[in-house]
């Protein structure tokens, strides 16, 4: 009996990499930065299961949830502008990292924000390092834009990405 829900999923090629999005019926549930090379389907499957155990990943086609989002972000890519408003079907997080999310989603392309100010607008003042787990765990980078968030002091801070494409992010919104 097959319980789980289904996520069709795309990799391509960009400039920053190659790049696994996945989505349900309802919106995008995952993006992946997954390196220079381009991924074997195993591999894709993998990356996706360990974010949804309970998923049946399949590969998509351009014209579903996933293509839409793989439109819109080479569009962002190669345009340097900013990505209109794409539906998430995001299944996991603790409340905290929900409003996390939520708070970076705030943050307007070309700005930043640091941990400690959005530890602040998702309700626990102290919380930058919290704030940092919680950007770790963001299953949707660029859509959900957390590589917006720096330190304090104006150092990149972490990105599950890596700090090349965090800073390559972050360079191509501000040459808007």
């Amino acid at each position: 009996m097959n319980t789980g829900f289904s996520l069709e999923y795309l990799d391509f090629e960009t400039p920053l990499g190659w790049i696994i999005v996945a989505a349900s019926s309802k919106g995008v549930s995952l993006v992946d930065f997954c390196g220079h090379s381009k991924p074997s389907r195993e591999s894709i499957e993998a990356v996706i299961k360990k974010e949804y155990p309970d998923s049946n990943p399949k590969p998509g086609r351009d014209s579903g949830a996933a293509g839409t989002a793989k439109g819109y972000i080479l569009d962002y890519l190669k345009n340097q502008k900013p990505l209109p408003e794409i539906p998430l079907d995001v299944r996991k997080g603790t409340v905290f990292e929900r409003r996390v999310w939520k708070s970076i989603s705030a943050i307007p392309f070309g700005k930043s924000m640091s941990y400690k100010e959005i530890a602040a607008s998702a309700g626990i003042p102290s919380g930058a390092r919290a704030a940092g787990r919680a950007c770790g765990k963001n299953p949707v980078p660029i859509l959900v834009p957390c590589h917006r968030v720096i330190t304090s002091n104006g150092k990149l801070g972490g990105f599950s990405g890596g700090l090349e494409i965090k800073s390559a992010l972050l360079n191509l919104e501000k040459a808007q």
